[in-house]
């Protein structure tokens, strides 16, 4: 298979990443309702809706937002501005999110903790999205420096390149192994299994883009690194936590 990967049905040629983009928002939406279908959800279905909706509302604002600042210094030609509007990061949709959930539930007045559910739904879309980036090679910015290591692949140009995306395939397979094995075998306090995917997840992104051709701006950091350090900040009192209870051990 050529990557590039580009199927042809029809005489049409298909953008693979935004089928899989599409795919992963409708699969990920069924994984969701399948668990919270298994579960008994404490939060009750009309708070339950509102959060989504804050969740959603806030996800779209932070990835387009995100995606505007990882291109500042962008010449507003046409083109640019309407490349510009179709920029999005999954980054800045996870923490706007975030965000959006937070202010969502402050307005209903909502104090359970709410994002357990959306742990393993999350870790689906972005694994069915990063497909379709890792076979859209370097028509996608997604891609990482060049290499001469033995990880090295020809994603579209000639190059041999790490191939970032296949690696955060392979993270996100532990990442949702590990999880289920702490949720089945572990007593966890409700929201602690988001917020340990949160951790994980920013931390992980944050030492992979150093492997990527971004523009740095602060301090050596792209602007997604600085959006990981803020989340893993937003998330010290669990950090440590952690550390505190090894040390007690």
């Amino acid at each position: 298979m050529q990557i590039p990967f580009e199927p042809v049905i029809f005489g049409y040629s298909i953008n693979i990443h935004l089928v899989l983009e599409y795919l992963a928002f409708f699969l990920g939406f069924r994984y969701y309702v399948f668990l919270r279908q298994r579960r008994k959800d404490i939060i009750s279905s009309r708070n339950r809706l509102s959060i989504i909706l804050g969740a959603a509302l806030g996800a779209l604002i932070g990835s387009r937002l995100v995606g505007f600042l990882e291109n500042p210094l962008i010449t507003f030609t046409q083109n640019n501005i309407i490349q510009l509007l179709n920029t999005k990061t999954i980054m800045g949709g996870l923490f706007g999110g975030l965000l959006g959930v937070e202010l969502a539930k402050k307005s209903i007045g909502e104090n359970e903790r709410s994002g357990d559910l959306f742990v393993f739904p999350i870790i689906l879309g972005i694994f069915i999205g990063r497909t379709g980036c890792f076979l859209s090679g370097i028509n996608e910015f997604t891609y990482g420096n060049q290499t001469a290591s033995v990880f090295g692949m020809d994603l579209g140009d000639g190059l041999l390149r790490h191939p970032t995306s296949l690696y955060e395939l392979v993270f996100l397979t532990l990442l949702f192994l590990g999880l289920q094995h702490i949720k089945n075998t572990k007593t966890l306090k409700n929201g602690d299994l988001f917020k340990w995917f949160m951790i994980l997840y920013f931390a992980f992104r944050f030492f992979i883009e150093f492997l990527k051709p971004n523009v740095f701006y602060v301090l050596g950091l792209s602007t997604i690194q600085i959006l990981c350090l803020i989340c893993l900040l937003y998330y010290r009192t669990t950090i440590f936590s952690l550390k505190l209870n090894r040390r007690v051990r």
